[in-house]
């Protein structure tokens, strides 16, 4: 999910109880639940490569622990940067700092951050490197406003609450915020239950059906943000892919007659060629429904320009808009001469 929803479940997280027990528990929760994105700096060797180690070995089991290490190594720096009296700069609890158990708290939180993004449709390799399959529920959409209002909510009217208690006399025993972050998170799960019961509506009215008379071999149903009632359908038969939106309320598909329907193309040899590229061999190991279309070009260039689409994120709000694709660029001579993801243009571009 976006980080907003990480470092806010962190907060949540740690002021549902963890915060009584030592100092420097939020901050180091907030940063431990969304460390495991700092993947991204892969950009800096390219799209493809960022691309490819998105939601990689930081966002696995495996790798939780050394993220959960990393985190409270930062922790522990900011902790000897010293104010000018000598005392740490970040330090404000009259708590004591237990290292040890800040440890498993990072732990917890970098757990979050697998489990948040396991819940949404792009997937996570969580078991990487003895199983690089991808894992997906597939029941909240990327941004969820109601997740975010949920867990904003519990943060901060335990301090309007405090503010009136302010005004009352009334004294606090401990850190404020315990019931409004726990609530916060049963919400969060809530949500999550319902929004599965929705998903599995919505799945089996998709598998009842026949699609030009021809029973599914894979289906899925990807959310919209804020209503959860209302589904990106996509279906695989042998010979065709179909999108289509889907009403888990009902449940009832395509009640529109909205129905995308996309011929699955044969396999030729700049097809075959742009999937053994660097970025077909990447892409077609994350896509669920990839749908491969080529096209030659005229002009300077007398080649192929071969594009990648995963149909899951073909939402029709999206279609135009290069969501997640990307293309390759063959040659003449069946050789790649140039790839790329839809973030750039191949130099080609304008010229089929």
């Amino acid at each position: 999910m976006e980080p907003v929803t990480h470092f806010l479940t962190g907060a949540c997280m740690s002021r549902a109880g963890f915060n009584r027990k030592t100092a420097l528990a939020t901050l180091t929760m907030v940063l431990a639940a969304e460390a495991a994105d700092l993947d991204v700096l892969w950009a800096l060797k390219g799209p493809i490569a960022a691309f490819q180690h998105h939601r990689g070995i930081t966002h696995t089991f495996l790798g939780a622990p050394f993220v959960a290490a990393a985190t409270l190594g930062f922790v522990y720096l900011l902790y000897l940067w010293p104010e000018p009296s000598g005392k740490p700069r970040i330090l404000r609890s009259k708590l004591p700092v237990r290292w040890g158990y800040l440890y498993w708290l990072a732990l917890l939180a970098a757990s979050s951050h697998i489990l948040l993004d396991y819940t949404t449709a792009y997937g996570i390799r969580m078991f990487a490197p003895f199983n690089w399959r991808w894992y997906s529920w597939d029941i909240v959409f990327i941004v969820e406003p109601v997740i975010l209002l949920a867990l904003i909510a519990g943060l901060v009217l335990p301090s309007l609450f405090g503010l009136i208690n302010q005004e009352i006399g009334a004294r606090s025993k401990g850190p404020r915020g315990r019931a409004g972050a726990i609530f916060a998170l049963v919400c969060l799960v809530v949500i999550w239950g319902f929004r599965d019961y929705e998903h599995r509506r919505a799945l089996n009215a998709m598998g009842a059906l026949l699609y030009q008379g021809a029973a599914p071999t894979k289906l899925g149903a990807y959310p919209y943000w804020v209503d959860p009632f209302h589904w990106h359908g996509v279906v695989e038969t042998e010979a065709l892919f179909q999108t289509f939106p889907v009403n888990s309320m009902t449940p009832e598909v395509d009640p529109q007659g909205q129905a995308n329907t996309y011929y699955k193309p044969e396999v030729t040899p700049e097809t075959q060629a742009a999937k053994s590229s660097y970025f077909g061999r990447v892409y077609l190991d994350w896509a669920v429904f990839p749908l491969t279309q080529a096209e030659q070009l005229q002009g300077g260039f007398k080649g192929y320009l071969v594009r990648f689409e995963d149909l899951r994120f073909a939402y029709s709000e999206l279609r135009g808009r290069g969501t997640l694709g990307g293309w390759v660029l063959v040659g003449p001579d069946m050789r790649v001469q140039e790839e790329g993801t839809n973030s750039r243009k191949p130099s080609v571009e304008g010229n089929p």
